[in-house]
């Protein structure tokens, strides 16, 4: 799993790189219509084409009839029967693709969280590192030590929460640091990646142990201590910045995404 997700983030890593020059939305709308293309060559390729042109002309016909006898009941009535049984039958033909993009689309967002999601800590600001142990953990033991990369404090002991299993540490970055926070437990040590400053970066999510858990959590690589869950950081959200309104980086990619598959449907013969 550690592989398959490392080569995922290698490429997008390098795709990432190749518009580090730009502001973040240059790279992610770039993305976005390259994916919106796939979307689209998957969709006609998936779909029953030739079934959704005879629906889309029902659909058609059904609204023109709502138009020209809006004041005749029983008409009206039944081209609304057959406009709902028309979008029943579009939904139907168009649930295969969606089954085909499915997968490939989940695993693509969770590994863009790294790049678009998260943002690193900012310098002088205080954060949270907080790990979760796992079952049978022995509240009694000292908790592990750590040692920050240089540029960041632990300015406060431990807190444990014995209900939970978590130990939280408080830290301050004090300059950019790109390193790695390291758990001295039991003998073996844990790195977490750590990243602090102002310019937008790959930034890891939470560190698991588990190989189920790592497909949801897919930036960080897996915790070989069986002792230890989780590890996580508390970066602050992400905004991507576009003519001056900053929303979530899912927003432009969808709608990007979208977009770029409707102004290209008719040249690669696609009917959606």
């Amino acid at each position: 799993m550690d592989l398959f997700n490392s080569a995922i983030d290698g490429l997008l890593k390098l795709f990432f790189g190749a518009f580090s020059w730009a502001p973040p939305v240059t790279g992610l709308a770039v993305l976005a219509a390259l994916v919106g293309i796939a979307m689209l060559w998957v969709f006609g390729k998936t779909s029953d084409q030739a079934r959704m042109k005879q629906i889309k002309r029902k659909v058609y016909a059904s609204l023109l009839e709502l138009r020209v006898f809006a004041d005749e009941p029983g008409v009206t009535w039944r081209a609304q029967k057959s406009l709902f049984a028309a979008n029943l039958r579009y939904m139907g033909l168009a649930l295969k693709p969606a089954v085909w993009l499915a997968v490939p689309m989940t695993f693509l967002l969770l590994h863009l969280e790294a790049f678009y999601s998260r943002a690193p800590l900012p310098v002088g600001r205080d954060a949270i590192v907080t790990m979760g142990m796992a079952p049978g953990w022995d509240a009694r033991v000292a908790p592990p030590a750590v040692t920050a990369p240089a540029g960041v404090d632990v300015v406060e002991p431990p807190v444990r929460v014995d209900a939970t299993r978590e130990i939280s540490w408080r830290i301050v970055p004090r300059a950019e640091v790109s390193g790695a926070l390291v758990f001295h437990l039991g003998g073996q040590d844990i790195s977490k990646r750590i990243e602090a400053g102002a310019h937008p970066r790959f930034v890891p999510g939470k560190s698991v142990h588990s190989t189920l858990a790592a497909l949801w959590d897919p930036s960080a690589p897996r915790i070989a201590n069986g002792a230890v869950e989780w590890i996580d950081i508390d970066y602050p959200e992400a905004r991507v910045d576009a003519f001056g309104v900053g929303l979530n980086w899912l927003v432009w990619f969808f709608g990007i995404s979208i977009l770029a598959a409707l102004a290209l449907r008719k040249r690669f013969g696609v009917v959606i």
